[in-house]
């Protein structure tokens, strides 16, 4: 009896890999002239936004080591005849009271994210672990707050808090911090939502209660998009313009933002100590963002993925 020749199976074609990044480069690979192309488009591409980004800042710095007649006289980019001119900087910490600015920033900073992130989580975990039958009309209500503009409310809303009696004062801001930030919790609802209901049921059989469920099982597992919520919050707050200038019109209750306003009088601006006030803001928000941007980008990296 007599067997068949066995024949070796045709070698298989190899997969083709169909993302963008394998088809460039083995674009690339066949037409090298192609490839440095793309790569130059590449760099020209990141040199330029590189510009767009870090011109406005060069054009600050310039100017706040000025005096008033080389901006009046100057470019936006001319030089500064002295490069260790720092009165302007003095005079943008004296005048325009910038410690207490800092003070009252600070104090606002921290009871808003404090306020943010616990009523931002608790929300999140009341949506995602219990079961009401107004539900889904919560989530509804919590889409059409997200799309309404505040603007359009800023009428009522004042008359609600002058009726509280927090009219200028550090309270009235962190009050509307604090109820009007939606997408907090729409972060912690996709972190909560990752979170597995074994470890609530185990809790509950060692006789926690909801509370101590939340505090004791989903707080410590938030500590991610905690992080998020911290950095969007923080920079929200310490950017903003409209609502200290419009609830704590006092001096003395100002915050970075508002103090900077105070160089702007009505016959013209010092532009020269408004620029140095400018770079006395930035610099500390760009030593916590060198510091933590590791923990910026893991944030929004988990928060897109949950």
């Amino acid at each position: 009896m007599t067997t068949a020749p066995q024949t070796n199976p045709p070698p298989r074609e190899p997969v083709p890999r169909w993302t963008d990044a394998a088809r460039w480069t083995d674009a690339s690979r066949q037409n090298p002239r192609a490839g440095r192309i793309g790569r130059a488009l590449v760099y020209l591409s990141l040199v330029a936004a590189s510009l767009v980004v870090l011109l406005p800042l060069v054009v600050v710095f310039l100017t706040s080591l000025k005096t008033s007649g080389e901006v009046a006289d100057g470019g936006a980019l001319s030089l500064p005849g002295d490069w260790l001119n720092f009165g302007n900087y003095a005079t943008a910490f004296s005048d325009g009271k910038m410690l207490t600015a800092f003070g009252n920033t600070a104090f606002i900073l921290l009871f808003s994210i404090t306020g943010t992130v616990i009523i931002g989580s608790m929300t999140a975990y009341a949506i995602d672990r219990f079961h009401f039958r107004a539900k889904k009309l919560v989530m509804a209500l919590f889409l059409i707050a997200t799309l309404v503009p505040g603007v359009t409310t800023q009428v009522a809303t004042f008359q609600v808090v002058n009726s509280f009696g927090l009219f200028d004062s550090r309270w009235a801001p962190i009050l509307l911090y604090m109820g009007t930030d939606i997408v907090s919790i729409y972060i912690f609802l996709q972190f909560v939502r990752g979170i597995p209901i074994s470890l609530d049921e185990a809790a509950r059989l060692d006789g926690a209660n909801s509370f101590t469920v939340y505090r004791k099982v989903i707080l410590p597992l938030l500590k991610p998009a905690i992080a998020t919520v911290v950095i969007i919050k923080g920079i929200t707050v310490y950017n903003d313009f409209y609502i200290p200038f419009l609830y704590m019109p006092s001096q003395e209750l100002g915050t970075i933002s508002t103090a900077l306003f105070r160089f702007k009088g009505p016959f013209g601006a010092h532009w020269e100590n408004i620029s140095a006030g400018a770079i006395l803001v930035i610099l500390p928000t760009l030593a916590i963002f060198l510091f933590l941007q590791r923990y910026i980008y893991n944030g929004f990296a988990q928060g897109a993925t949950k």
